[in-house]
């Protein structure tokens, strides 16, 4: 199907009513509001900000300074809500026709396409400028570079075309472990490195299960995520391998003695736990379990629990050392 026909067909599958609002511009002022705020992704923002702020408690060894950590996190969620806006832009016409996505700003006609570009134009400039002066420019030029990846390499380039697009474009996603350890000593560590890689590990396993309760939406339109192309039983063993080596890294941060007791039993517990969640994930792909009875969900509900706990742990461990 060609751009022009899946705008249309994006067009004739909206709501009258939806229609006749953009058309006429009736759109109140309250919902205008909420729109461009859907526009940023908040939810997705929430979970950046949460690898971003403990490292900073770890790089500081202690409670860094406030206004430091106040303007990190301003900076990180303007810079990541204008890569999300920039990526509904590009992506409005197979949102109209996926059915997780088709209440967006851009879809309903709350925004218009030339208003989501430019909002996320401007928030990408307002955040490097904002990084720069009130962080350091070290931090502004990592979440340009994360917002770029994420506009042009996954978005762009790698999402349409491989099934390899969320593995590597989810790079975009590690960075604001290393925006959270710059902002606080301007430079780069092998403890911010490895915080690095288990998000890179994490991130795969984290959206495969997703993947997989909402494969129809992707089928339909075209993007080939690993479990469209892939069975369950092809998409667990990836997500069991990825998930062990995640946990292993995760490891590696005590014996370089960049963490504690703390740290280390969290991330035991709670890698422990993921893992029996990967391997029983394994398990109901191979007895040929499909659809609900595959409960794929319990495992990406547990990713958000699991990645929360332990850079809490991050934060934590410097105090009890």
């Amino acid at each position: 199907m060609s751009l022009s026909g899946v705008c249309v067909t994006a067009v004739e599958s909206r709501p009258a009513g939806v229609l006749a609002e953009a058309s006429t511009g009736k759109r109140p002022f309250g919902a205008r509001v909420k729109a461009f705020v859907a526009l940023t992704k908040p939810r997705i923002i929430e979970l950046l900000l949460i690898t971003t702020v403990p490292v900073m408690f770890l790089a500081e060894q202690g409670v860094p300074d406030l206004w430091l950590v106040v303007n990190t996190c301003i900076g990180g969620y303007l810079s990541a809500g204008g890569a999300n806006a920039l990526n509904m832009y590009i992506d409005r016409d197979i949102d109209a026709l996926m059915d997780r996505t088709s209440q967006r700003p851009l879809v309903t006609g709350m925004v218009s396409p030339r208003e989501g570009l430019v909002f996320g134009l401007v928030l990408a400039v307002v955040s490097t400028l904002w990084l720069g002066t009130l962080v350091n420019w070290l931090s502004a030029w990592l979440a340009l570079g994360a917002l770029l990846f994420y506009v042009v390499v996954y978005t762009m380039i790698l999402k349409r075309r491989t099934s390899q697009n969320i593995v590597w474009g989810g790079i975009a996603g590690c960075l604001p472990v290393l925006i959270g350890w710059s902002s606080v000593t301007n430079s780069m560590s092998w403890a911010a490195l490895i915080l690095f890689l288990v998000m890179f590990f994490w991130t795969p396993p984290h959206y495969w299960p997703l993947s997989m309760k909402v494969k129809e939406d992707y089928a339909r339109v075209g993007v080939p995520m690993l479990p469209v192309i892939a069975s369950n039983k092809v998409v667990a063993k990836q997500i069991v391998l990825y998930s062990w080596v995640m946990v292993a890294v995760s490891l590696l941060l005590t014996p370089l003695g960049y963490t504690g007791w703390f740290y280390t039993a969290v991330a035991l517990a709670a890698g422990g736990w993921w893992l029996w969640e990967a391997h029983a994930l394994l398990n109901r792909a191979k007895a040929g379990e499909t659809g609900a009875k595959l409960k794929e969900m319990r495992l990406f509900h547990w990713s958000i629990t699991y990645v929360s706990l332990l850079f809490v742990a991050v934060a934590v461990d410097p105090f009890l050392r």
